[in-house]
C-alpha cells in the first residue's frame, strides 16, 4: 500500500465529505415535487446516520455492538411520546387513544415528562446516551469486550424488546405509537412530506458526520483506535481503557438516538420493531458492506443496501434476505473493509511513492 495513497490523505478525505454534502444539498432540486421520493431519501439519510454511529464504535473503537437498536429505539419512543402529547390537550384530553383502549384512567408519570416539546426532545436524546454510559461503564469496567460484549448487547436488546412489547399500557405493544400530527418546534411545523423534514435530516447528517470525523482525528480518537488494536498496551501507558471505551460507546449511542428522533419525525410512527434483533443486525450489515473502518463508506453501505431493498425487494421478495446474506458473505470474505477497499485500491492505482505496510490503517 502506498504511503501517498489519497485514501489516507486528510485533505482529500475532507474534500470527499464536502463533495458529498454538496451533492446531497442538490437532492431537493433534483427530486422536485415528488415529496414521497424525498421522504424516502430522507429515511435513507436516517439509516446512514445509524451506520455512522456503528462505524464510530465498531470500526474505530473495536466495539461490536449488536444492540445498536437500543439507542435508536429509545430515541424513537422519546420523540413519538413528545409528538403524541403535542396533539393532546393538557387539561381536557390528556390520555392518548391507545391508553384509553387499555383502560388507563390517568396519564402515567413517565409520559408526564414529555408534555413540553423541548424537554421531550432533550429526554429523547439524553436517556439513550445516559443508558449507554451506565451499561458501557459496567461492561468495560469489568473488562467485558469482543464477542462477549456483542452477546451481552444482543441479550439486552432482546430483553428490552420483550419489555416494550409487554408494557402495552405505556407503549401500545406491537402496534406502536402513531402521533397524528407533525412535529412542531418553536412554531415551525416539520411536515414529513415537506422540504423542512429533508433539511432536518440533512443538517443532522452533516453535523454528526463532521463531529465524528473530527473526533476520530483528535488525540482522543487516536487513543480509541489504539485500544482496538492493543488495549493492554494502552492500559500499560496509563490510559483508562474503560473510560475511553465508555465515552466512544456513549457518543455512538447519542448519534443513534438522533437518528431515532429523525425517523419518527419522517414516519410519524415507532414500534417495538426498532428493538428487533433483525433490525440491529441490519445496521451491522450496512456498516460491514460499506466498510466499518470508514465513516463515509459505512453511510454509503446504508444507502446502497436500503436503496437496493426498496427497488429490488419487491421483485425478489422471498429471496431478498438470501441475496443480501450472500452479498454480505462475499464482501466480508474478499473485501474485509467492505466496498471501501475497492475505493482504496482505485485511489492507490493513481498514487505514487514508496510502498509501506499499512494493513491495519483506517480511513477516518
Amino acid at each position: 500500500m502506498s504511503s501517498s495513497n489519497l485514501y489516507y490523505n486528510k485533505k482529500y478525505q475532507w474534500g470527499v465529505y464536502f463533495a458529498l454534502f454538496v451533492a446531497l444539498a442538490f437532492v431537493p432540486m433534483i427530486v422536485g415535487d415528488d415529496v414521497f421520493l424525498l421522504n424516502q431519501l430522507s429515511v435513507f439519510g436516517v439509516y446512514a446516520i445509524l451506520a455512522l454511529s456503528l462505524s464510530l464504535c465498531w470500526g474505530f473503537g473495536g466495539i461490536l455492538n449488536l444492540g445498536q437498536g437500543i439507542a435508536f429505539g429509545l430515541g424513537c419512543y422519546g420523540m413519538a411520546m413528545t409528538m403524541q402529547l403535542q396533539s393532546q390537550d393538557p387539561i381536557d384530553d390528556r390520555i392518548p387513544p391507545f391508553m384509553l383502549n387499555n383502560s388507563v384512567e390517568e396519564l402515567p408519570w413517565l409520559w408526564e415528562l414529555f408534555w413540553r416539546t423541548e424537554i421531550g426532545i432533550l429526554l429523547a436524546l439524553g436517556v439513550p446516551t445516559l443508558f449507554a454510559v451506565i451499561f458501557g461503564f459496567l461492561m468495560f469496567k469489568g473488562r467485558v469486550s469482543g464477542p462477549f460484549f456483542a452477546i451481552m448487547s444482543l441479550a439486552l436488546l432482546s430483553a428490552i424488546y420483550m419489555l416494550v412489547t409487554d408494557l402495552q399500557f405505556l407503549t401500545n405493544g406491537s402496534n406502536g405509537i402513531t402521533p397524528p400530527d407533525a412535529l412542531e418546534v418553536f412554531g415551525i411545523v416539520i411536515d414529513p412530506y415537506d422540504y423542512a423534514s429533508y433539511w432536518l435530516v440533512y443538517a443532522a447528517l452533516v453535523s454528526l458526520t463532521i463531529m465524528c470525523k473530527l473526533l476520530t482525528q483528535s488525540k482522543f480518537g487516536l487513543v480509541v483506535q489504539a485500544l482496538k488494536n492493543d488495549p493492554e498496551r494502552v492500559r500499560f501507558l496509563g490510559y483508562s481503557v474503560a473510560l475511553y471505551e465508555t465515552v466512544i460507546y456513549a457518543v455512538s449511542a447519542f448519534v443513534a438516538a438522533v437518528a431515532g428522533c429523525c425517523y419518527v419525525v419522517l414516519t410519524q410512527y415507532c414500534s417495538n420493531g426498532q428493538f428487533g434483533v433483525v433490525f440491529s443486525i441490519s445496521i451491522v450489515i450496512w456498516a460491514a458492506i460499506g466498510g466499518r473502518g470508514s465513516l463515509l463508506w459505512a453511510m454509503m453501505g446504508a444507502f446502497i443496501v436500503q436503496g437496493a431493498q426498496s427497488y429490488l425487494g419487491d421483485e425478489f421478495l422471498n429471496a431478498w434476505l438470501l441475496i443480501l446474506g450472500f452479498f454480505f458473505i462475499i464482501v466480508v470474505r474478499f473485501l474485509p473493509n467492505g466496498l471501501a477497499s475497492l475505493w482504496e485500491m482505485l485511489l492507490g492505482s493513481f498514487s505514487s511513492g514508496n510502498s509501506v505496510s499499512n494493513a491495519d490503517a483506517n480511513e477516518s
